[in-house]
């Protein structure tokens, strides 16, 4: 499915991102993401604002060139016609680059690879989710007799929210109901297939998503990003509940009871130690690995999440931190930025189409906003020194864990600046002789 991690690091061929470099054996799949640009929208989603900024520069520099060019022309800067040539080129070249990037994004980017080897560029989104379909099918049927890890990141329920005809108008909740009901079908024929190959019994299956729904994603007045319930926020906003808490659905017949619910904190890095654990490997011992196995809270053998805190962050920045107190079971929440909404009341960030995670889009709160979601899930009472007794100790408890925090985290290279998001043609996956990138493995093209 999705991997979102990219490809190459140096030259078209290196690969260093692919899924193969990073413990997997099989890939089928998009090495990038799912845009509104790969169906054809008219409604740009890729780095909008950076967009937008590049198109600005570019404006700026094609004035500069036609200033020098009237006061040449009327004698009113002794400029030489070299440097205006000069600037004019390089405003080209900037143009080039940067439409190159986002002007193309469906025939570029929109692939599709099994392997290192791109079978459809661009992708054909009607048939994308049969072909994932029959590729997880089929890797199940052959590694059926040896375990296996199955990873299946589904380009559902994800805008532009791609649906095939059969399910389309099938729900009341419109598109994004329609894909919906498609992923739990697909989801279905997976477990059926499970289940017919006796795997039922021995096979862990964990079902998540990456985050809550995307408030700012409209067409129109139809809401294409989802519902997050009582809780505020939503996708890419840093700390709210909307964009954090999400259920995790696991079953496995004959040793985890039906029907059970924990209501304990756990995040998405505990699939790795989990995953460790299951296979009878242990975690390295040579770094600070944040997850925790999720077996304990499952079977039973412990009550609470092994997860005292956990860090919410947008991008780089820490937004927010969550305290889930040892001897009290309360869960704490203090915010030390969150995005400014726009409009104000609505909850998002609509004006923009996502929320910044710094500069004047967001607001830093020192003290923090401090709430108590065992009592206050959805984030509307903030607490105060007033209003809570524990507040400065809760604050300074949480400050502390930040510090400790921090220790062990490494710095490293900003993946989302200008420079690396601006198109290098020597990195481009190509299909074909660059810059004739096109090939479709059904029709041999």
């Amino acid at each position: 499915g999705k991997w979102h991690m990219g490809v190459n690091c140096k030259t078209r061929h290196d690969h260093c991102h692919h899924p193969l470099n990073h413990g997997f054996d099989y890939f089928y799949g998009m090495p990038f993401t799912l845009l509104n640009e790969c169906q054809g929208s008219d409604d740009p989603e890729l780095a909008k604002s950076l967009q937008d900024t590049y198109w600005f520069y570019t404006q700026m520099i094609i004035l500069a060139v036609f200033t020098l060019v009237i006061g040449k022309l009327a004698n009113l800067f002794p400029v030489k016609w070299k440097i205006i040539i000069c600037l004019a080129l390089c405003g080209l070249l900037h143009f080039i680059s940067w439409f190159s990037s986002y002007g193309f994004t469906k025939h570029w980017n929109c692939i599709l690879m099994r392997n290192h080897d791109i079978t459809e560029q661009p992708m054909n989104l009607q048939k994308t989710t049969s072909n994932m379909l029959k590729e997880a099918i089929t890797f199940i049927e052959r590694n059926k007799h040896r375990p296996f890890l199955l990873f299946v990141s589904l380009l559902h329920v994800h805008t532009p929210l791609i649906t095939t005809e059969k399910f389309q108008g099938r729900s009341r909740h419109g598109l994004y109901g329609d894909n919906v009901e498609e992923m739990d079908w697909m989801v279905g024929k997976l477990l059926d297939v499970i289940d017919k190959e006796n795997l039922k019994n021995t096979t862990f299956i964990y079902f998540a998503s990456d985050h809550g729904g995307f408030l700012e994603a409209h067409r129109g007045n139809s809401q294409l990003g989802g519902w997050n319930g009582i809780y505020k926020g939503g996708k890419g906003m840093g700390g709210w509940e909307g964009g954090i808490r999400v259920p995790g659905i696991v079953r496995w017949p004959g040793v985890l009871p039906a029907g059970t619910v924990i209501d304990e904190p756990t995040s998405l890095m505990d699939i790795y130690p989990t995953v460790v654990q299951l296979a009878g490997g242990t975690v390295p011992q040579d770094r600070a690995v944040d997850g925790h196995s999720l077996l304990p809270l499952l079977q039973g053998t412990e009550q609470r999440s092994r997860h005292e805190f956990l860090f919410h962050y947008c991008g780089l920045f820490l937004h927010a931190v969550r305290w889930h107190q040892k001897h009290s079971g309360t869960v704490w929440k203090a915010h030390y930025a969150t995005p400014v909404f726009q409009p104000e009341a609505s909850g998002a960030c609509f004006r923009r189409g996502i929320c910044p995670c710094f500069g004047d889009g967001v607001i830093h709160h020192d003290p923090p906003l401090l709430f108590n979601l065992s009592q206050d899930p959805s984030e509307a009472n903030p607490l105060s020194a007033d209003t809570e007794p524990l507040f400065d100790t809760v604050v300074r408890r949480m400050r502390r864990a930040v510090e400790e925090h921090c220790k062990t985290l490494t710095p490293v290279p900003q993946q989302l600046s200008p420079y690396n998001n601006i198109w290098k043609p020597w990195l481009q996956p190509c299909c074909g002789t660059f810059p004739f990138c096109w090939c479709n493995e059904n029709n041999k093209t």
